[in-house]
């Protein structure tokens, strides 16, 4: 199925084309909202929102690996999306398959190492061969780590690591009094990479939507009006200059 695409051109500002290698964020978050608008306002069905949404993850990805930004999480399918129509939720969980097919060259001639978080065992079963098989591609890359986020829920996650904790517990690996802020978030399905120094959202939507509510107690948060598929390096560079400029004090005083 194709879709004759468009591309907003986003605003001229005087921002720096490309920001400060020096404070980069270590861990980029984004919440990827807007493709059923986008498509919407240019007379198309949601599912040509949700193809296009996959080009401005090709872009995304270059742009963070380029940059030097070690790991990137991107919401791709949250626990609540389910509630969508079924013809909907079908189509996003075949676009891995087609993602993947395609980019997964790339992705390994760059050393990107791939994850995912979330509950996979409820994704149908052509989206999990697609996962397996992208996990064994990239495994032993050492490049930047990429986070896809399916079937993912923050509560969700807080309540898995609590189980696994407590599972250490009873199988004697751990202790209750060992419990601490740092060992539970080894718990979390992100302890393979630091807590998202920024969490991005597009689309004008201004909340984190059950994402990485545990990891993102102290992220700098940015929204934007711009909707996913048009979201570009130019804005991800915004977003990246704007956390620059903020002083990060962590509850303390500088």
């Amino acid at each position: 199925m194709k879709w004759r695409l468009r591309r907003a051109v986003p605003e001229q500002t005087s921002e720096p084309l490309v920001p400060s290698r020096e404070n980069l964020p270590g861990h980029i978050a984004i919440i990827m909202d807007g493709n059923g608008r986008w498509a919407r306002k240019r007379g198309l069905p949601r599912i040509a929102g949700h193809h296009a949404g996959m080009s401005a993850v090709r872009e995304i990805i270059r742009a963070c690996d380029e940059l030097g930004v070690p790991c990137l999480t991107l919401y791709a399918f949250s626990t609540e999306n389910w509630k969508r129509p079924r013809a909907e939720v079908e189509y996003i969980m075949r676009l891995p398959e087609e993602f993947f097919r395609t980019e997964i060259e790339e992705l390994v001639d760059r050393g990107v190492r791939v994850h995912f978080i979330g509950d996979l065992e409820r994704l149908p079963r052509y989206t999990l061969d697609i996962v397996a098989k992208t996990l064994e591609q990239t495994q032993h890359n050492s490049g930047m780590t990429v986070n896809f986020a399916l079937n993912y829920g923050g509560r969700a996650d807080v309540l898995a690591a609590a189980r696994r904790y407590a599972e250490r517990v009873q199988a004697g690996q751990a202790t209750w009094a060992e419990l601490t802020e740092e060992t539970f978030s080894r718990c979390l399905s992100t302890d393979h990479c630091p807590d998202p120094d920024l969490v991005i959202r597009t689309s004008g939507e201004v909340r984190l939507s059950n994402f990485l509510i545990w990891q993102a107690a102290y992220a700098e948060l940015w929204f934007t009006d711009v909707l996913w598929p048009d979201f570009d390096r130019r804005e991800l560079h915004r977003a990246i200059a704007d956390y620059q400029r903020r002083k990060r004090r962590f509850g303390g005083l500088k």
